[in-house]
């Protein structure tokens, strides 16, 4: 064993410097360009939305608590702690990291045991001849070793793998930090709408209470003689109408909490979202940035960077097919056919030696998965671009929504105010004969219609502010990665 252990001593020099002078074959990754421009066009000549300045305080992870509502808040912990999209994006990043390790540990060397019990029957030779002496002897052949196979990466091809499989690890984690942005957004904008028909509700039962009054003076004035049973028939209509718009309220208000329950991991029948008829919330002041901050914030462009980078990777990984594997063997252990004698020195054995092994003709199969590789990398080079610049049109789309809506807001709360005098004012002439009730019920009508879609337009502005949010990439950023580089690259 001595000499198994001076020879193996000796070689060492040699394999070190073998792996000292190994290359990576392949191209080493550039990320691809591309321009997004110096700033949104949306926030030109828009004061309410001016971009982010240094020390503008950034969009923090929990972006949600912007909106100061503490119901939102609390189904918020809710979701990132029981939502299943968002726990199958998990599992998925903890299948990249395992894939990791599992292409870092090529880089080292495979050591195993193995001990065998062997019962023979061979024929018995002359001593130092292949001559039969005759008859047959069966005997027992105990036998203890240790291996070690190293693969000695000369060209970068394991190494290569590594990088791929790192670039899909990060590019996993940003996967899952896109999940929760998605969920979380789903949550908060579902959410406003449920509260916008809240306010809706409360607004139409107040609304048939006023016509029901409506219905009953009606009917006195008819049955005094002062108006007939048209005016009877219309305000009945009016009050059926309103009720049946309020019961159109009613299930989908239902539908919208089943699908917040069910982003809350739970089964619509055990989940009741209170009725809150507030909706005094304002869209917040949201810091926007220049249009470059969106490679870094945008989970779903880190994403596709990191696949880039992957693809890159594994046009190495199919180039270092053309060169030959390196494999360093060692074996030693004892063999005998003397249990008593198994480990004596006697029965000693090693085995110590390289192996290169080359494919001279496959038909054009590495070529070919050369240039698929080459293939892929283009096509994520080209998803990546084209992932950074729909980011850009969904950031310009949620601001230009913005600006509009807060114009419409404006002209809606004047049309509310137009409608209510009008309606004043025509009661006062049908009160006094003037006019029939069908005047009367057209402008109430026409309120009716105004005050709902002004509380729709409340409803889409925060909802369009939480699109901005996302669009911007919350408050992830690809910093939080560095820390999963660090993890998956330890053996």
């Amino acid at each position: 064993m001595s000499n198994c252990t001076g020879r193996s001593a000796r070689l060492i020099p040699l394999f070190l410097s073998v792996v000292l002078a190994a290359c990576t074959v392949g191209p080493d990754y550039q990320r691809p360009e591309v321009s997004l421009g110096t700033a949104f066009e949306q926030l030109q000549d828009n004061p309410g939305w001016m971009p982010a300045k240094p020390g503008t305080p950034a969009i923090g992870q929990q972006w949600w608590q912007i909106f100061n509502d503490n119901v939102l808040n609390g189904l918020m912990a809710t979701l990132n702690a029981q939502n299943l999209s968002i726990e199958q994006a998990q599992a998925q990043y903890d299948q990249a990291l395992t894939s990791v390790r599992s292409a870092n540990a090529a880089l080292y060397p495979t050591l195993g045991l193995n001990a065998d019990l062997v019962r023979a029957d061979a024929p018995i030779l002359l001593p130092g001849s292949p001559v039969v002496a005759g008859g047959s002897g069966a005997y027992t052949e105990y036998d203890a070793s240790l291996g070690l196979s190293w693969e000695i990466d000369l060209w970068g091809g394991i190494r290569r793998g590594v990088e791929s499989a790192q670039a899909s690890a990060q590019a996993s984690a940003a996967d899952l930090a896109g999940a929760k942005l998605s969920a979380q957004a789903a949550l908060a904008s579902t959410y406003f709408q449920v509260r916008v028909l809240d306010v809706q509700a409360d607004l139409l039962d107040r609304t048939v209470t006023s016509y029901e009054r409506s219905l009953r003076m009606t009917e006195s004035l008819q049955k005094a003689g002062l108006t007939d049973k048209g005016d009877v028939a219309v305000a009945q209509t009016q009050l059926d109408t309103a009720r049946a718009q309020r019961l159109d309220l009613q299930w989908r208000r239902a539908q919208l909490e089943n699908a917040i329950a069910v982003l809350l991991g739970e089964a619509p029948s055990s989940f009741e979202l209170a009725v809150k008829v507030d909706l005094s919330v304002q869209p917040p002041q949201i810091p926007v940035g220049v249009p470059s901050a969106l490679l870094q914030r945008r989970p779903d462009i880190a994403a596709a960077e990191r696949r880039t980078a992957a693809a890159n990777a594994r046009i190495g990984v199919a180039t270092a097919a053309w060169f030959p594997d390196l494999t360093i063997s060692a074996s030693g252990g004892y063999r005998s056919r003397q249990f008593t004698q198994w480990f004596n020195a006697p029965a000693q054995f090693w085995a110590l030696g390289p192996a290169l092994a080359m494919a001279i003709f496959d038909g054009g199969r590495r070529q070919a998965q050369i240039e698929d590789a080459q293939a892929g990398f283009r096509a994520q080079a080209a998803s990546y671009r084209l992932t950074s610049l729909r980011a850009l049109q969904e950031v310009e789309d949620a601001l230009v929504q913005l600006r509009v809506l807060a114009q419409v807001q404006q002209v809606q709360a004047s049309a509310v105010a137009a409608a209510r005098e009008s309606l004043r004012i025509r009661r006062n002439q049908y009160e006094k004969g003037l006019v029939d009730y069908l005047s009367v019920a057209l402008l109430e009508t026409t309120l009716l219609n105004n005050e709902r879609n002004a509380i729709g337009v409340m409803g889409d502005r925060l909802s369009a502010s939480v699109k901005l949010v996302t669009a911007l990439g919350g408050g992830w950023s690809v910093d939080q990665m560095s820390n999963t580089s660090n993890a998956v690259s330890a053996p």
